[in-house]
């Protein structure tokens, strides 16, 4: 028996899958005793609910939404919306993969400090270093009776660091990285939130969106500086992308999300205030924000120019990647200006504040 068949042969379906026939298109499926020639009609691809999905991968239901959202699991969604759903193709394609399924589950395995620590071989207290100062960086949290965040990072990840960064899991600690943590630094909530923020940049390509994820790490003071029309913060908050699976269920966890999406650190403040300026010029090229009295949610605008392009999405820059920003006594470098020869600092009302 095939891997195919054997997939359907647990889903229960009803028609079998010639998975031998390449001449089949996929989503298309040929009933016992119809010939390949007379099934040309392509059908819409079976698909199953997430639960099902995560039955037939052999992952517990939250690695199954982990795996999606590190983007290793497609789902789908029908045209009236609704839970997500996986094509039977997808996990047939999973199921292929010659390190199943335990190469799957692994790719999906988070641990904790103490176990994180035994895994690299050091002690919990060094490993909680190493996480503070951003060398690993957590991928997902939850809640202990106590209301306080325990963070969880991938076990796979964490074997690279090992592998790329030996030199840190013995010996002194960097002089660097010893004044950050001795000054009270911790990196592990801006490290979640830049990858949450990338990931989520990575599954849309409509300008607006990518704009709204920007704008989600920004409280809604620092938003109306950059955003200054209420009905484009208004669209922004319409359209931002969510997790495919949302957020937390219980109310302390969804405020504890709140707090930690929010950018707390001047520079970090700063570049995602840069990064929403940038997506806002590539979004208003695109299309306007509706505006009451707009036809259909568009600005009564000329039409555009046959010839006119529709900007394509770009990686804007992130905060873990991107060099410091020092003001320095000539002014902003030249390079951040926009075409008009206006200041990108100026653009973007950035004020000097007392962060603490």
């Amino acid at each position: 028996m095939t891997v195919k068949e054997a997939v359907r042969a647990r889903t229960g379906s009803a028609y079998e899958v010639r998975g031998g026939d390449e001449s089949l298109g996929e989503g298309e499926h040929t009933p016992p005793g119809t010939s390949a020639a007379t099934a040309d009609t392509p059908a819409t691809p079976a698909t199953v609910a997430a639960g099902r999905a995560a039955q037939e991968l052999g992952l517990r239901r939250s690695e199954f939404e982990l795996a999606v959202h590190l983007g290793l699991i497609a789902v789908t969604t029908g045209p009236g919306g609704g839970r997500p759903r996986v094509h039977e193709r997808e996990i047939a394609r999973l199921r292929e993969d010659p390190g199943f399924p335990d190469g799957l589950a692994e790719r999906v395995r988070t641990v904790g400090t103490a176990e994180g620590a035994a895994l690299l071989g050091i002690a919990p207290a060094r490993f909680t270093r190493l996480a503070r100062a951003g060398c690993v960086s957590p991928v997902t949290f939850y809640l202990n009776r106590y209301r306080a965040v325990v963070w969880l990072y991938l076990a796979d990840e964490l074997a690279s660091f090992a592998v790329r960064e030996p030199e840190l899991l013995a010996g002194r600690t960097p002089l660097g990285m010893r004044t950050m943590l001795e000054a009270g630094g911790d990196r592990r909530a801006r490290n979640w939130r830049s990858q949450r923020i990338d990931r989520l940049l990575k599954r849309t390509a409509d300008p607006w969106a990518r704009a709204a994820v920007e704008a989600s790490a920004l409280d809604s003071a620092h938003l109306a500086e950059v955003v200054e029309d209420p009905y484009e913060r208004a669209y922004l908050a319409r359209v931002r992308p969510e997790p495919v699976f949302g957020r937390p269920g219980s109310v302390a966890a969804r405020e504890t999300m709140g707090e930690l999406m929010l950018a707390d650190d001047p520079d970090e403040i700063l570049w995602r205030r840069i990064n929403l300026t940038l997506g806002l010029d590539l979004a208003r090229e695109e299309r306007p924000a509706p505006h009451p009295g707009d036809d259909a949610g568009a600005r009564m605008t000329p039409a555009p120019e046959p010839t006119s392009r529709v900007a394509p999405p770009q990686a804007l820059p992130v905060a873990e990647t991107a060099p410091p920003l020092s003001p320095t006594a000539g002014g902003t470098p030249s390079g951040l200006r926009d075409p008009g020869g206006k200041r990108l600092l100026a653009r973007l009302g950035w004020r000097r504040r007392s962060h603490g």
